[in-house]
């Protein structure tokens, strides 16, 4: 392995487990409009408009077609079912083109036509919420061979209330293990809005 590829695989590494200033618990989450893909297909993604519809897990990823995100897009469309019962949908946002989102979005191993992936090019709506972006590093390939052209933003998930609140921040943990506190998050907004119910 190149030393320019093992020095960006180790920053994309770093951007995965430290989460050092995102936005805490009680914070307004920052709405946002992007191209989106979901299936192969782009369209205009709006967290507002989704929130309309119920909670939404919007997770921050370095890139698609790489080693975590991969596996990271895979358990968050196998539990789509799950999150959806639970009241929530689920946008991944990444500065990856919304043209490497579309194949990404339809890729049987991965997102699987299930789950929505939103492009954040210039890495300003990760800014918005406080995350770290990198840059990207020439020469670093995807998990296809292909070469990463984009920055990367840190490996973090909000848990977003209908009313625009963020009721939960998970990072510093793995790709697997992000999905399932993820879920474990909009289950316990669930149960929270039942007891609050006369």
């Amino acid at each position: 392995m190149s030393m320019i590829r093992r020095a960006a695989l180790s920053a994309v590494f770093a951007l995965s487990l430290h989460a050092q200033a995102a936005l805490d618990t009680g914070a307004s989450a920052p709405l946002f409009t992007a191209p989106a893909a979901l299936d192969g297909k782009a369209f205009e993604y709006s967290l507002a408009a989704a929130l309309e519809q119920g909670a939404v897990v919007v997770y921050f990823y370095p890139s698609a077609y790489t080693g975590g995100c991969n596996v990271q897009a895979h358990e968050f469309s196998t539990s789509m079912a799950e999150f959806e019962a639970a009241g929530a949908s689920v946008i991944g946002v990444s500065l990856d083109s919304i043209e490497r989102l579309e194949d990404f979005s339809a890729d049987p191993d991965y997102c699987a036509g299930k789950l929505a992936v939103a492009s954040d090019a210039d890495g300003a709506i990760a800014r918005s919420y406080d995350l770290q972006v990198r840059e990207g590093m020439d020469g670093f390939k995807d998990s296809r061979g292909v070469e990463i052209d984009h920055g990367f933003a840190e490996r973090v998930t909000f848990i977003v209330t209908p009313d625009g609140k963020v009721a939960r921040t998970i990072g510093g943990v793995s790709p697997a293990d992000n999905v399932r506190q993820s879920l474990e998050a909009v289950r316990e907004l669930g149960g929270a809005a039942d007891s609050a119910q006369p």
